[in-house]
This record gives structure tokens, C-alpha cells and sequence, in this order.
């Protein structure tokens, strides 16, 4: 009997009807098919008690926002830091992030998003909850771990959203921040390519890694403060004391988890670029990012999908190598083109369900979004 009859006979009438490889795929994440099914469990649970929904939705929050969006701020700084041992990358990372957010909740009475959930449509913290508000982040865990580089800011802000202005309003900032990052990156990659890059033969300078932590733990910063809104939409818009003891160390022991995990399934979305795992370029890489987060942070207090930022000046850096070299340092422009319009249709795919996640949770924006396209 060959093996093939032999396994065919060892399996069930049940597993039989299921295809080869998605069963193959059931048996590799079952355990992360369990905790999903637990969480959907638990938010199903806690939803109808808003006290107790309000801390499970942000521990919900605050993994999912900081696994999928590590391929955006620190993910080019795992990439080329692999020989480094993880806690070292964990507690520089983790200590800024505490220094960042202590700073905001000091200064803005209790604040901890530096006043990104003033705008319009996010003032009020939540005093009910839906189980979609609570279960939202659980949908952000599954595209994470399908490698989806999805908006954070739309998935989650969204479900909050009291007016279809506050949805419309993050999505022009970033679409906005899209274009300027493509054209950003495209720009820069054009001059660096065949001046500066073209030098990053052999090992680094010493002074190469110091610089890198510097400018990736400013990155890393400046995302706080953009980003944070994401995770603490849950929570009071002033924190005591407690409260902020609460969102803080949870945040900075799951960064942990996440350095631990060396970023997890998502970090392939920087790894298959084009020399990330080089300090230098690494470097070039967070320092221009840094520039056009900081350039976006100052225009309004209005929230920003930071990943469509960091994917379109990724998809400028590829087309700019790709043009200027393409056989020594860039790819072929049609895999660069690939590359993009398939991170661009995950961030898309992102979106979607962020705008039937928010229509199916407030009646009023589901009226106002349908209203906006003549429904």
C-alpha cells in the first residue's frame, strides 16, 4: 500500500472532505484558531458590562494595533538587529514608549494620544459597547497573522467613530500621507540609490547602530504619539493614576511578546525588501519615515493610518531602486510593482472591513456614509 492510500485510510470521513492544505494550515495554527475562538468567546462575555469591556477591548487593542503595526516602526529595526538578543531591542524600545506616553499624560491631564482623539467624531470615550467594538481588535489578530499590513487606525478608530466625518476625515489625512510618502520615497531612492547606497559594501561603520537606535527609537516615539489613539479609544479620555499604570505596562510587556517573537509572520512584509536587514539602510529607511510622520503630526490633530504611510514611502524606495539599479541593488520593476499592489490591496482589504464593521456598529454613520454616496 503506498503512503498516500495508507495516510488516506488513517483520516476521518470529516477530514477527508477537507481540502489537503487548508487542513494543513488548520493543523499548524490550531492553537491560535483556539485563542481566536476563546476571544470572540470572551468578547461575547464582557460586552454587555462597560467597565469590564472597556479594559478587555484595549488589551484586545493594544496587542493586535502594536503586532501589525511593528512592520511600520520597528520592523526595520528587528530586521537588521537579528543578532542582537531580543530583551536588549525590548527595553530600549519599551522604555521610550513609557517616557513617551508619561510625557502626553502629564502634560494633556490624563491624555495619553497627545490630543489625537480631540477631532471631531472621538472626543467622548465610549460608556457602551457593542460586541463589535469589543471584538474589533480580535479581526485585526487574524489579518495580522495572515500578514495583512491592514490600517490600525481605520479598524479600530472606525468602530468608534460617532460621524461619517471622522471616518472621511482620517481617510483623506491618509491617503494624503500615502501620496506624499510615494513620492517622498521615490524622490529620496532616486538620489541615494547610485550616491550613498551605493557605498554600503562591506561592514557597517561603528557608528552606523548607535545612529540607527537613535533615529528608530525617535521614529518609534513619534508613532506614540500618532498612533496611541488607537489603543486608548477604549479607555477614558483622562486616565488616573491607576488607569494609566494599567495601559502603559500592559503595552510595554507586550512589546515583549512581540520582540520575544522577533515580529512575528507580519515582519515578512519588510523582510522581502530590497537590503532592510543592512543597518544603513535600515537607518535611511526610519529617518525619512520619521520626517513625514512628524510633518503629518503637526498639520491637524485629525488620526492617520501611519501604515499607509509607511507602505507608500516603502513602494517610492522599491520603484526609486528598482529605476536607478536594478540589477545590483533593486528588483525588476514588474515583482517592485507586484510588491506594492499587493501591499496596497491588504491596507484596501483593511479598509473594507473597517467601513462594514462601523456601518454595522452606529446607525447614524451607516445613514451619513450611505448618504455621502447617494443611498
Amino acid at each position: 500500500m503506498s503512503n498516500t492510500q495508507s495516510n488516506e485510510s488513517e483520516q476521518s470521513p470529516i477530514e477527508r472532505l477537507i481540502p489537503t492544505g487548508f487542513y494543513d494550515v488548520i493543523k499548524q495554527e490550531r492553537i491560535f484558531i483556539g485563542l481566536i475562538g476563546l476571544f470572540f468567546f470572551i468578547s461575547g462575555v464582557v460586552f454587555p458590562y462597560a467597565e469590564l469591556a472597556m479594559w478587555v477591548g484595549f488589551i484586545f487593542a493594544g496587542y493586535s494595533a502594536i503586532a501589525n503595526d511593528s512592520i511600520q516602526t520597528i520592523g526595520t529595526f528587528l530586521a537588521s538587529n537579528m543578532d542582537k538578543k531580543w530583551w536588549m531591542l525590548w527595553l530600549w524600545i519599551g522604555g521610550i514608549f513609557l517616557v513617551t506616553v508619561s510625557v502626553s499624560w502629564y502634560i494633556f491631564d490624563g491624555d495619553v494620544t497627545y490630543q489625537r482623539l480631540t477631532s471631531k467624531g472621538f472626543a467622548d470615550a465610549p460608556t457602551e459597547f457593542s460586541f463589535l467594538q469589543v471584538a474589533a481588535p480580535v479581526f485585526l489578530l487574524i489579518l495580522t497573522r495572515m500578514r495583512m499590513p491592514v490600517s490600525t487606525t481605520f479598524l479600530l478608530l472606525s468602530c468608534f467613530a460617532t460621524s461619517a466625518e471622522g471616518i472621511t476625515s482620517v481617510l483623506g489625512k491618509s491617503l494624503q500621507g500615502y501620496g506624499l510618502a510615494l513620492i517622498t520615497g521615490l524622490v529620496v531612492w532616486l538620489v541615494v540609490t547610485n550616491t550613498v547606497e551605493k557605498k554600503f559594501n562591506g561592514e557597517p561603520k561603528k557608528f552606523w547602530m548607535p545612529l540607527q537606535w537613535i533615529i528608530s527609537g525617535t521614529l518609534w516615539a513619534v508613532w506614540v504619539m500618532q498612533d496611541a489613539a488607537n489603543i486608548a479609544v477604549y479607555l477614558p479620555r483622562s486616565l488616573d493614576f491607576t488607569q494609566f499604570l494599567g495601559f502603559a505596562l500592559f503595552i510595554f510587556f507586550g512589546l515583549g511578546l512581540l520582540f520575544y517573537l522577533r515580529g512575528d509572520k507580519i515582519q515578512e512584509i519588510v523582510t522581502e525588501k530590497s537590503r532592510v536587514s543592512d543597518v544603513r539602510s535600515a537607518t535611511i529607511i526610519d529617518f525619512v519615515y520619521a520626517i513625514l510622520l512628524v510633518y503629518k503630526l503637526t498639520v491637524s490633530t485629525v488620526p492617520m493610518s501611519t501604515t499607509w504611510v509607511f507602505l507608500g514611502l516603502l513602494a517610492g524606495r522599491e520603484i526609486g531602486m528598482s529605476i536607478m539599479d536594478g540589477k545590483e541593488q533593486g528588483r525588476p520593476m514588474g515583482k517592485v510593482f507586484g510588491m506594492a499592489f499587493k501591499d496596497l490591496s491588504y491596507a484596501l482589504i483593511g479598509l473594507a472591513v473597517s467601513i462594514v464593521l462601523a456601518i454595522s456598529i452606529n446607525d447614524e454613520v451607516r445613514d451619513q456614509l450611505l448618504g455621502m454616496i447617494g443611498y
